[in-house]
């Protein structure tokens, strides 16, 4: 039981209980972030949650249903940040843009060979090479198959590459 009661008072509402948790779940958010910003979106995001999926309480410790949620909200937080690391706005305000050596006439040879490719071949190579995401996201994203994903991938590098080729931008190789 969330909270405790006099004996023979109403049940408190769903949100008057979770209202109680808030002290609790504010330590929590902070211990698990070590933040107070981080904290403050934790305990946010993990009280939306709760109250949008409140149907899925089955009448049980609240408490602990809502500490599991926060802790499954950190965990996925954590996760994503691993997978696409960020950087603060405060660093990179004086980060400047890096600048390619390459031959200004080869990266609009590369430009319109990517126009060149099919707009499904394009997005699944734009979101796995140059995004980073796996075959298995990209396949969510786009609500494909994960082979689809692979055979586009597949295609898309081979049409970029013959593409290239004939435009005669193919790399040296050094020779020894």
């Amino acid at each position: 039981m969330a909270t405790r009661q006099p004996p023979g008072a109403a049940p408190l509402s769903f949100e008057l209980q979770v209202l109680t948790l808030l002290p609790g779940l504010r330590r929590y958010s902070r211990s698990l972030t070590r933040s107070d910003s981080e904290s403050d979106d934790l305990l946010q995001d993990s009280l939306e949650k709760a109250l949008a999926n409140r149907g899925q309480w089955r009448g049980g410790s609240l408490k602990s249903w809502i500490y599991r949620i926060m802790t499954n909200v950190h965990l996925n937080t954590r996760r994503a940040l691993a997978r696409h690391p960020s950087v603060p706005i405060e660093a990179a305000e004086n980060a400047t843009e890096e600048t390619s050596p390459s031959d200004p006439l080869e990266r609009r040879k590369l430009i319109r060979a990517l126009d060149a490719l099919p707009k499904d071949a394009r997005a699944v190579l734009m979101l796995v090479v140059v995004e980073g995401y796996s075959y298995q996201e990209v396949a969510d994203i786009l609500e494909v198959p994960v082979g689809t994903v692979m055979s586009r991938l597949s295609r898309a590098r081979h049409a970029l590459q013959d593409k290239l080729q004939e435009d005669n931008v193919v790399p040296l190789r050094r020779t020894t």
